[in-house]
């Protein structure tokens, strides 16, 4: 029996994302009644909820289910400030993490997985999912880089408090992490049916696997966001994993 995946993308201002996006999901090679689609736009005004809409229908003669939820949060980043300023972090990932549980809860019906995917992701090979798959892990990251063979561009998937990174580790095809990025994300859907979710507060504040200092939180402070469900995971028993050999494709900032 094949296996059902739900691909959940959180969306912010991505009308201009869209179609590379459903391009890129229609290159998988599964079959596409395995896969749910499943989006939260928030605080957006450049038409991205619209644009959705307008494809829903032809996505529903597609995929197996198809979610989509707007819930805004009132975030916007500041004049001046870059999305990866280290001034605005805790609150941006604050409301990252609320999304993808709002996200979560909304679109997670009887899958076998979860698939959290960006929608910034420019490229990933057909057999992405069934490569992560193989591994028998349970929770799966591939290496996104900006270009094939360079520096891993998800700086949020680390080990040895937060200094080695996944290009350091291409002499292996599978590490262990400890903490792990958004950018594409494979977990088995009854891990989070069990309560693994975002943590939209520092988590694992007394963890051995939390980075000694985080330039969010400050010294001790735990992890957030897709760290903190790494840490959360562990605590729960479970490994995450990562493929530094598998790479996918971030577009520049």
């Amino acid at each position: 029996m094949s296996q059902s995946f739900v691909i959940l993308t959180p969306l912010k201002n991505a009308a201009r994302h869209l179609d590379r996006y459903f391009e890129n999901i229609a290159s998988l090679e599964q079959d596409p009644r395995t896969l749910s689609l499943g989006f939260l736009v928030s605080d957006s005004d450049d038409g991205t909820l619209e644009a959705l809409r307008e494809k829903e229908e032809e996505l529903k003669k597609r995929y197996r289910n198809i979610t989509i939820v707007e819930k805004n949060f009132d975030f916007s980043i500041p004049n001046g400030f870059h999305r990866w300023a280290n001034a605005i972090q805790a609150p941006r990932r604050i409301v990252l993490a609320k999304s993808r549980n709002h996200l979560l809860f909304a679109a997670l019906r009887d899958e076998d997985w979860a698939v959290w995917l960006d929608v910034d992701v420019s490229w990933f090979p057909p057999d992405v999912l069934t490569r992560m798959v193989a591994t028998g892990k349970s929770i799966v990251h591939p290496n996104c880089v900006i270009e094939l063979g360079g520096k891993a561009y998800d700086g949020n998937a680390w080990r040895q408090d937060g200094t080695l990174f996944m290009h350091g580790m291409r002499s292996h095809d599978l590490v262990r992490l400890e903490g792990i990025g958004g950018t594409m994300i494979l977990i088995k859907a009854d891990i989070h049916r069990d309560g693994l979710v975002f943590p939209a507060f520092p988590y694992g504040v007394r963890s051995p696997y939390s980075r000694s200092r985080n330039e969010v939180v400050g010294v001790g402070g735990g992890e957030s966001e897709t760290e903190g469900l790494a840490i959360m995971a562990k605590d729960m028993g479970h490994e995450t994993w990562g493929m530094p050999n598998l790479e996918i494709l971030h577009l520049p900032e």
